[in-house]
């Protein structure tokens, strides 16, 4: 039997951490505008990779190198699993942090590789296999994260992509427009509080995210890694639910 996420459903809506998802959702939006600067291509979601992969078909070269984009997503999310909740599932202290932690780093490091050059001009288009390797980082940073509130929070949060979250709001909304007893009715409004914030966080965090890469370039993702790296030492490190201190302390 799988252990309990870390965070319930009433520890996920608590404001402290609701802000943390808001944080989450307003850095992948960032993440997201970079990597379109950059190379005119999205990296935390795989909707649009896999477009790419069925127009691009009939050209190998392109379809390899947007299934390592695809690949890396699915791995990162794949990783955040042994960093995290695998040792839960073997009994030991979780590291919910970990995943976290790590991809501010690959972000940071990212953006301190392309200011060096070596993913070549910023701007550029998707020409080159080192583009093609700056957003294999990046959406191997995005899965990472992504997984690890997903997992955390008993799927209840993601962070990376917003159509789950905006067919959530839908539903939410749909159920506040009913007749519907108090406890749906609160459930409901929570709900659509949450998906809603994200959704507006991930978009003003996708025009900073532009603004600062006209200024910055490649190390533009500098800001979005602080952010995540905040939320791992604070919500995923400090101030980790009772169960999940119980179970370190073991």
């Amino acid at each position: 039997m799988s252990p309990p996420p870390l965070f319930d459903s009433s520890a996920v809506h608590a404001p402290s951490r609701v802000a943390s998802w808001l944080a989450l959702a307003l850095s992948a939006g960032a993440v997201n505008a970079i990597a379109l600067a950059a190379c005119s291509r999205y990296v935390t979601h795989v909707t649009g990779t896999l477009t790419r992969i069925g127009i691009d078909a009939l050209s190998w070269p392109l379809v390899f190198e947007y299934l390592l984009v695809l690949g890396a997503f699915v791995l990162g999310a794949a990783s955040s699993v042994g960093l995290s909740e695998g040792r839960r599932l073997r009994g030991l202290p979780p590291r919910p942090w970990a995943p976290l932690a790590l991809t501010a780093s690959l972000l940071a490091l990212a953006g301190a590789l392309g200011s060096l050059g070596v993913f070549g001009d910023f701007g550029a288009g998707v020409e080159r296999p080192g583009d093609f390797a700056f957003l294999a980082v990046l959406a191997f940073g995005m899965g990472l994260q992504n997984a690890a509130v997903a997992t955390a929070t008993g799927m209840l949060v993601r962070t990376t992509h917003m159509t789950g979250p905006a067919t959530d709001l839908g539903v939410a909304l749909g159920t506040l427009a009913h007749d519907v007893p108090s406890p749906l009715r609160e459930a409901a409004r929570r709900s659509a509080a949450l998906r809603g914030g994200k959704m507006i966080a991930f978009a003003i965090g996708a025009g900073l995210g532009i603004a600062l890469a006209g200024t910055l370039g490649y190390a533009a993702l500098v800001v979005p890694a602080v952010v995540i790296a905040g939320v791992a030492a604070t919500t995923f490190a400090l101030t980790l639910p009772a169960d999940a201190l119980r179970l370190e302390r073991a």
